[in-house]
């Protein structure tokens, strides 16, 4: 397994990490990705840590706590072998308190997830949303005494527009409180978005990409084909309403270039998708998940290879799309891409 540094950190992160969010799942959304118990979590652990995946992602709002406490249930003994990334800010109740980064809900969510997932720190701990409600000055100043109080090793988070990151960021330097190292994204191949404008940011101040949904929300497991009807055990039926949009025309189009890849590779359509954004600028992890043994043996074959220059050449064709202004200029117009070549 290849390892990077996460951002500007000195943490190495292996490219491929381990999302547990089938893990004790319930509810609509969480439900249908799988329902993973504390047994069948170790073995999916062992298979990850043989492979040299050692980082584990959750969050609190995942299943109300559930993927976080099996998680906990599944490293007893060997926590220090791992590297667990929490999140925390969406709601976790109905209660006035109960959701977002304000003090008193950061040092709350904090000791909550170190109960659940039974140790006394996080290595990652990461908001999941921007709370426009919170002053940015109050969230980070909390985060210090965390990191201070050796419970929380690095901060980042998730979700964030570029003006929030970067006013985050230039709030931290001025009080000499910790950094966000850590972006995690949606980035696919069928969802390249992140290019825009949260790359570039990436690049200039030192935030790696953790990448969660690389395979477009279930979209490109290699099951859905042009001509053919959604796959009758697909999760897509119960959540495509959750995640990110695409149209037919492009996810197919995309669908066609991955194919005639693997093909050529002979590798998998999820594998050649997972493997093209491990090479893509900023990202330090991909978040790979699954709900047994076998799906999580086939992600794990995303890595020790390498797609050729004019494969990649091939899926960045059939996956751009045009982006929005101010960006195009950046990537039509040749003045503007001399001014800027990291927006390119």
């Amino acid at each position: 397994m290849e390892y990077r540094r996460l951002g500007a950190s000195g943490l190495n992160v292996p490219l491929l990490s381990f999302g547990t969010g089938t893990f004790g799942g319930t509810g609509p959304l969480f439900g249908a990705w799988g329902n993973t118990g504390v047994a069948e979590a170790r073995r999916l652990i062992d298979i990850c840590l043989e492979s040299g995946v050692n980082l584990f992602d959750t969050a609190d709002v995942y299943s109300d706590g559930a993927s976080e406490t099996v998680l906990g249930e599944a490293l007893e003994g060997r926590r220090q072998d791992v590297l667990i990334s929490t999140k925390t800010t969406l709601p976790m109740g109905e209660g006035p308190n109960d959701a977002g980064s304000s003090r008193w809900r950061l040092v709350r969510a904090v000791e909550d997830s170190l109960r659940r997932l039974k140790t006394d720190y996080i290595d990652l701990l990461q908001l999941h949303a921007f709370d426009a409600g919170t002053p940015v000055e109050e969230v980070l100043a909390t985060l210090d005494v965390l990191v201070r109080a050796g419970k929380l090793r690095y901060v980042g988070v998730s979700n964030f527009s570029g003006w929030q990151l970067m006013k985050s960021l230039s709030v931290a330097e001025r009080h000499g409180w910790p950094r966000y190292v850590a972006h995690q994204v949606y980035y696919s191949l069928i969802g390249r978005d992140y290019e825009w404008e949260l790359m570039p940011l990436g690049l200039d101040q030192g935030v790696g990409a953790l990448v969660w949904s690389p395979l477009g929300w279930g979209r490109l497991t290699g099951k859905i084909r042009r001509g053919a009807p959604l796959p009758e055990k697909s999760r897509l039926h119960d959540t495509a309403q959750f995640g990110p949009p695409v149209e037919d025309a492009y996810l197919f189009r995309v669908v066609d270039a991955l194919e005639i890849v693997a093909e050529e590779v002979e590798r998998t359509v999820p594998q050649v998708a997972l493997n093209w954004l491990t090479r893509r600028p900023t990202v330090s992890s991909v978040i790979i998940g699954a709900r047994n043994e076998e799906q999580l043996r086939q992600n794990l074959g995303a890595s020790g290879w390498a797609l050729t220059p004019e494969q990649v050449a091939r899926l960045d064709e059939a996956s751009r799309v045009t982006a929005p202004y101010p960006y195009f200029p950046y990537r039509r117009q040749e003045g503007f891409a001399r001014l800027n070549p990291a927006a390119v």
